[in-house]
């Protein structure tokens, strides 16, 4: 019965046709879906927003390390703030690579030059992970990729004649240097071998080289903004080193050849004038408030240089005739006396130097000298054909126990207003240690008070101006 029923199945046409009908289907079935990946089987799906993604299709690959491992599922236009629009992709991946660490990044990428693009995912090492159906962030579609377009339009009409001018001109530099060019790779094996320890110190993670070109793009976008400024500078380059060409030989070439002869002199004389130069610096500071007051002084000087010119004329006959008058003071200054005459002088200079401090401030603040001399002249100056007669005017004392009129036990001390003794027999002229003050003459009247002394305060260095003497009274 089994091999009967067997047989009529294997010699039935109709079944035959429907189940290679139903092979056929699901084989094409299979092969439609094969880039959205095959039925029944689990994924692990996201969806990452995107600047853009021009000439992405569903179906396009989604990479790994440079292995496939998903599709992409959907795209749809999303409008942003601004009128700014953007495109979210789902991608429908492999759960092998489930779950992508929460830093990693996505970028769309030219897989040929007709515009065949895929997904690339550079996978982090974050903690955090993505979760099935996840909504990944437009800040993570990084680095902006670049374009085939973009890239081709680098090289504009401008470009590629700047790029024919640099090639023709580098032609021209290695005409006829062959030889150099043989010595100089000659001369790269002991580059090399120095340049080892320093790609050893650049592959070092210590020396951050990938933080490198992240600010050398931050840099070009930094300067993007003046690159017409910058394709000026360039061209102004161009005429400069056009214009040094034709001096370039020989006087380009000689300052050159004989800049390290000059460069070995520097060094070793350099050294030896830093001293000079140092103290031509002090001496300038010095001079500095002598050429100041030279600002005010040239007319002066002037004039002294003029008459100087007359008088040095004349001074080779005076000083013929000063001769035997230095030969005197010469022997003068040879006699022993002499010496100890100075001497004494100093010494006596030295210990008068004190009272002559103390003393010129009366003079110099106070004109006490003068305003004597002119008091002592005025006192018997007034007179009438008759002749001169002494000025004087009667002051009658105060009344009251110990007046100025006669003998006292103690200086007036009251009671009456006018009954108080007002004294000030050493008054401040402003030598050292006193206040700088004109007490004489200038002290307040304190009125109901005895006042033996200075008077409190600052009285001020206000006296009269004579013809003997004049003060600076401030």
């Amino acid at each position: 019965m089994r091999r009967r029923s067997s047989a009529s199945i294997a010699a039935n046409p109709v079944l035959i046709g429907a189940a290679t009908v139903l092979v056929i289907v699901v084989a094409v079935f299979l092969a439609y879906n094969a880039n959205s990946g095959l039925p029944f089987v689990p994924t692990y799906s996201l969806k990452i927003a995107v600047p853009n993604a021009a000439n992405l299709v569903v179906g396009n690959d989604v990479r790994l390390g440079g292995a496939r491992v998903g599709t992409v599922d959907s795209i749809e236009p999303v409008n942003g703030r601004g009128g700014r629009v953007t495109a979210r992709v789902g991608l429908k991946l492999e759960t092998a690579v489930k779950p992508l660490p929460a830093d990693s990044t996505f970028l769309i990428r030219s897989r040929s030059a007709l515009g065949l693009k895929y997904v690339e995912i550079t996978k982090g090492s974050s903690t955090r992970s993505f979760a099935d159906g996840a909504q990944v962030p437009i800040r993570q579609a990084t680095p902006k990729p670049v374009e085939f377009d973009e890239f081709l339009s680098t090289f504009d009409d401008k470009t590629r004649a700047a790029s024919r001018s640099g090639i023709k001109e580098l032609g021209d530099a290695f005409t006829g240097r062959g030889a150099s060019l043989n010595q100089a790779i000659g001369d790269l094996n002991p580059l090399l071998t120095s340049l080892i320890p320093v790609a050893r110190n650049l592959a070092d993670p210590r020396t951050r080289l990938g933080q490198l070109f992240g600010s050398l793009d931050q840099a070009a976008s930094q300067v993007a903004p003046v690159a017409t400024q910058q394709g000026e500078l360039f061209a102004n380059l161009d005429t400069t080193f056009k214009a040094l060409a034709g001096v370039a030989r020989p006087y380009i070439q000689d300052a050159i050849t004989n800049g390290p002869p000059a460069e070995d002199a520097v060094i070793q004389n350099l050294p030896k004038q830093r001293p000079f130069l140092q103290n031509s610096t002090r001496f300038f500071a010095e001079l500095r408030p002598g050429v100041r007051a030279l600002s005010t002084a040239a007319p002066d000087l002037a004039d002294a240089f003029t008459t100087g010119t007359r008088t040095l004329r004349r001074s080779v006959a005076l000083n013929q005739r000063l001769k035997p008058t230095f030969t005197s003071l010469a022997n003068f200054a040879q006699d022993p006396m002499v010496s100890l005459g100075v001497g004494d002088l100093t010494q006596t200079a030295n210990i008068l130097n004190p009272t002559v401090s103390f003393i010129k401030p009366t003079q110099t603040v106070c004109n006490y000298v003068t305003l004597f001399f002119r008091n002592a002249s005025s006192l018997l100056s007034i007179g009438d054909q008759n002749g001169t007669g002494q000025r004087f005017v009667i002051i009658a004392t105060p009344q009251g126990p110990n007046n100025e009129g006669g003998p006292s036990s103690a200086p007036a001390n009251g009671p009456t207003a006018d009954n108080f003794l007002h004294s000030n027999p050493y008054p401040n002229t402003a030598a050292p240690g006193q206040t700088h003050e004109c007490e004489a003459a200038n002290e307040k009247y304190i009125p109901g008070k005895q006042v033996i002394g200075n008077v409190p305060g600052n009285q001020g260095t206000n006296v009269d101006q004579t013809k003997l003497g004049k003060t600076d009274a401030p």
